[in-house]
C-alpha cells in the first residue's frame, strides 16, 4: 500500500513522542482519532510493517491493536527507538513519554520507613491473631471468624 511521506512521518512522530499507539481494527474509519490527516488503515499498515521488522510489539485486545515501541533487544539488533530516531533525525536527548520519569505528586505522603509490618498494623500482621478467632468465653475451636458450630 502506498502511504504518502507526510502521513508516514506524522505516524512515526506520534509513535516516537508517545511510545505507544492504539489502533482500532476498523479499516473503514476515515481518520485516526489521535493523528490528524491520516486514515486508520494507513496507521494499521504502518504498525504491521514495523512489527514485521521487529521494531514494535503488538498486543491485540477487544478489536484494538496496542503497539509498543521496543527500546532494547537481547540480540543487539536495531530497536524501534533507534530506527525512528534515525528516520526522523532526532537527537539522543529526546525520548518517548513512556521512558520519562514521572515527578512525585506534591500532595503525596512520604513513605514511612519501618512502619509497613510494625506494631501498629492489623492483628494479622502482629502475629497475635488467634485471640479474635476463638469462641466467646475463651473456648478454642470453630472455623475461622464464623465460630462454626454449636
Amino acid at each position: 500500500m502506498f502511504i504518502p511521506k507526510a502521513n508516514r512521518i506524522a505516524v512515526y512522530s506520534y509513535l516516537f513522542k508517545e511510545g505507544v499507539c492504539v489502533v482500532k481494527k476498523d479499516s473503514a474509519l476515515p481518520t485516526h482519532p489521535e493523528i490528524e490527516g491520516v486514515t486508520n488503515l494507513e496507521v494499521m499498515m504502518l504498525m504491521k510493517s514495523l512489527a514485521s521488522k521487529g521494531l514494535i510489539r503488538i498486543t491485540f485486545s477487544w478489536q484494538h491493536n496496542y503497539c509498543y515501541l521496543i527500546t532494547e533487544n537481547e540480540d543487539g539488533s536495531q530497536t524501534g527507538l533507534d530506527y525512528l530516531r534515525t528516520y526522523l533525525a532526532l537527537p539522543a536527548e529526546i525520548v518517548p513519554a513512556t521512558m520519562k520519569k514521572q515527578a512525585a505528586r506534591p500532595g503525596a505522603r512520604p513513605e514511612e520507613e519501618g512502619k509497613k509490618f510494625g506494631g501498629d498494623g492489623p492483628a494479622s500482621f502482629r502475629g497475635g491473631d488467634r485471640e479474635y478467632r476463638g469462641r466467646e468465653g475463651g473456648r478454642e475451636g470453630g472455623f475461622g471468624r464464623g465460630g462454626g458450630g454449636f
